[in-house]
């Protein structure tokens, strides 16, 4: 995970937080308390879930990468190696 992905986890985890006490302090009754802190966890694992689709699909955008990179490089020795027993 790079440093961007880790911040904007720590700010959700911090939006989170910081919205359970808000609704924990707030001078509504118990279900209703309760109904917005769910939709807020709710909410925030949607947020997370997303995220992290995003970073498997960037994960697997990047082996593709390394993979067609590993592939061209290995075709290119193959050709070189080739060359070499044909005038050997």
């Amino acid at each position: 995970m790079n440093d961007n992905s880790k911040v904007v986890v720590a700010l959700l985890a911090g939006l989170a937080a910081g919205a359970a006490l808000g609704i924990l302090f707030a001078p509504d009754k118990g279900d209703e308390t309760r109904d917005k802190l769910s939709q807020s966890l709710k909410d925030l694992g949607d947020s997370i879930k997303d995220k992290a689709a995003d970073e498997i699909n960037h994960l697997a955008s990047l082996k593709d990468k390394v993979v067609s990179s590993i592939k061209t490089k290995l075709r290119s020795v193959e050709g070189e190696y080739s060359d070499d027993v044909e005038h050997a």
